[in-house]
């Protein structure tokens, strides 16, 4: 058999997978806008245990040679992005985490404080990034991160 008399079979299967793609991804964006509405709503109700959970693990995480976390202010502001490659969902909240070191306060220094949507509720790890805001974060991870919106609180 020539396998010329069956060049339409190639053109048939091409066609069917570029149209499977383009009614796919309309349902795939759709998806993560659903979920990230979701995550959006799921941070809200979720906040004050977080922020409760980012200020502890933050004051037990300190070194012996570090100053210590006493408190946390936090901002109403939030700014989400998504990793690039997982899919995961991370929130950037500013605060102001206070200090001392040795019994003698260090004042208060700039942060962002960062949470993780995972498995259907959001979590924390204590992380905080210094001098940077949450959009400032968010460009300094740029390889990673893709932003998806900010929340700015009405003043």
């Amino acid at each position: 058999m020539d396998w010329l008399q069956y060049w339409w079979i190639g053109l048939v299967a091409a066609a069917a997978v570029a149209f499977a793609a383009w009614r796919w991804l309309p349902l795939r964006s759709g998806a993560r806008g659903a979920r990230f509405a979701h995550a959006r709503r799921e941070f809200h109700f979720q906040r004050e245990r977080l922020e409760a959970k980012f200020l502890q693990l933050g004051m037990m995480a300190a070194k012996p040679d570090t100053p210590r976390w006493t408190d946390c202010d936090f901002e109403d502001d939030v700014a989400y992005a998504r990793n690039r490659t997982t899919g995961e969902l991370t929130a950037f909240v500013a605060v102001t985490i206070d200090m001392e070191d040795g019994g003698r306060s260090c004042g208060g220094r700039d942060a962002v404080a960062v949470f993780r949507f995972d498995r259907g509720h959001w979590e924390t790890d204590g992380r905080a990034i210094f001098n940077k805001t949450p959009v400032e974060a968010i460009r300094y991870l740029h390889r990673d991160l893709e932003p998806l919106g900010q929340e700015v609180a009405g003043r």
